[in-house]
C-alpha cells in the first residue's frame, strides 16, 4: 500500500512563500511523474504542476514564474516552491505520484494566504 505525506502548508500574508513537500512509500516499483494540484472551496480540482521521472516539468499558467516543481529521486520526494503568494493560491493543495499502472492522491495540505 503506497503511502503519501505532504508537509509544508501553512498561514503566509501576500507575499510570502512556502515550500511543500510529498513523500511517497511503501512501494519498490519507480515513480515515474509526481506533481500538485489544488482545490478551493467551491472549485474543481486543478493541475499546479508536474515533474516527470527525468525531470520535465509543466505548470498552470497562473503559477508559471512564481511556483518551481522539483524532485529527489532517491528519497521519491517532491517538492513545491511557492513564491509571491497571493490570496488566490488559498486553497487544499494535494500531492499525486503516478506509477507505471497505478496513481496516489496525498491527504492534502491547507495553504492560506491573507491579503
Amino acid at each position: 500500500q503506497v503511502q503519501l505525506v505532504e508537509s509544508g502548508g501553512g498561514l503566509v500574508q501576500a507575499g510570502g512563500s512556502l515550500r511543500l513537500s510529498c513523500t511517497a512509500s511503501g512501494s519498490g516499483f519507480a515513480i515515474n511523474a509526481m506533481g500538485w494540484y489544488r482545490q478551493a472551496p467551491g472549485k474543481q480540482r486543478d493541475l499546479v504542476a508536474t515533474i516527470t521521472e527525468g525531470g520535465r516539468t509543466n505548470y498552470a499558467d497562473s503559477e508559471k514564474g512564481r511556483f518551481d516543481i522539483s524532485r529527489d529521486n532517491a528519497k521519491n520526494t517532491v517538492y513545491l516552491q511557492m513564491n509571491s503568494l497571493k490570496p488566490d493560491d488559498t486553497a487544499v493543495y494535494y500531492c499525486k505520484v503516478s506509477y507505471l499502472w497505478c496513481d496516489y492522491w496525498g491527504q492534502g495540505t491547507q495553504v492560506t494566504v491573507s491579503s
